[in-house]
């Protein structure tokens, strides 16, 4: 029995897609949820003697569950670049792990299979918010300008699809979504064909615009703070909506903070693009945080932390 586990934004289905174009497994079982639903190996249980392939959630995340597969004789390989802490040294696991800030999963599996289907790895690289290596890696197939708009624009579709706190908040579960690609060798294909994008078009339309309509706190500093109500658009726009901002003003470091249902706070951060550092640090030191050095959350921040977080995050990106 085989598991194919990944994250549900961009970067973790088109790197899955990659290897599964290059390795078939059609009967593979697909484990994934929302993008801040990391745990994912935690939903794999009782399975001994298995095969399993990982992208893009953290080894760190994961620890407890994947000792416990890898401890019931199941062969685990993993393509991830977020924080790893200690790798298992087990011939069970083959770690494929980057953390570089300018490097993304599609990107590993990409370099793994020589570039064999880069206009995914391209695709996903842009929707993980690495414009300049997603330029980089476009600059090797002689692509025409709007050919790379059209793979941007891919990219950053398939990770809105991403964010929410529950798969009703999404437009599309990610598992179907990448049943809906992965029949496509040719990303021009599925852009030409999918009735799919047409949807996300037009609900990151009118997502967007709310979400342009929202103030900054406490403006005038040097990074930027948002806030966004309790609400299904907010949470389907913060990853793309922080991404827009980082980029916007690339020096200073960015923090979108949107109301959860239990009157907690869901935070994403983006550390500046010209210093892609930190982010994951500012906020491992939190309840629920996690991420990689560029960019970070905290899924249930408790609302009586805000203060202390909104002091640390302006002391960590002070220069």
């Amino acid at each position: 029995m085989h598991f194919d586990v990944f994250n549900g934004d961009a970067d973790g289905i088109l790197a899955l897609h990659q290897l599964r174009l290059h390795d078939p497994k059609p009967a593979a079982t697909l484990v994934t949820g929302v993008k801040r639903d990391i745990k994912l190996l935690t939903k794999i249980t009782g399975t001994q003697n298995s095969s399993i392939t990982v992208f893009d959630i953290s080894l760190d995340s994961n620890r407890d569950a994947l000792l416990t597969l890898l401890g019931a004789n199941n062969t685990i390989s993993y393509f991830d670049h977020h924080f790893s802490g200690d790798i298992p040294d087990t011939s069970h696991l083959t770690p494929h792990i980057n953390p570089s800030a300018t490097i993304c999963t599609s990107l590993i599996v990409d370099k793994l299979l020589d570039g064999k289907y880069r206009n995914w790895a391209v695709a996903g690289a842009y929707g993980d918010n690495l414009h300049d290596s997603a330029a980089k890696a476009a600059a090797s197939l002689s692509l025409k300008t709007k050919e790379i708009s059209q793979l941007r624009e891919l990219g950053e579709l398939l990770n809105y699809n991403g964010y929410g706190t529950r798969i009703s908040d999404l437009h599309f579960a990610p598992d179907e979504l990448y049943k809906a690609l992965h029949p496509f060798e040719d990303p021009f294909s599925f852009l030409a064909d999918s009735p799919d994008l047409a949807t996300l078009r037009l609900g990151f339309k009118e997502d967007m615009a709310l979400a342009m309509e929202q103030k900054e706190m406490d403006p005038g500093k040097r990074n930027r703070v948002y806030t966004f109500p309790n609400a299904p658009w907010a949470r389907r726009v913060s990853g793309v909506f922080s991404n827009l901002r980082a980029r916007e003003k690339k020096g200073a470091a960015h923090a979108l903070i949107v109301e959860n249902d239990d009157n907690s706070l869901r935070v994403s951060v983006r550390a500046p693009i010209t210093n892609r550092k930190d982010a994951d640090t500012l906020c491992l030191s939190f309840p629920t945080g996690g991420g990689r050095s560029a960019a970070a959350g905290i899924n249930r921040l408790p609302a009586e932390m805000l203060d202390d977080f909104l002091m640390r995050f302006q002391t960590t990106f002070a220069t």
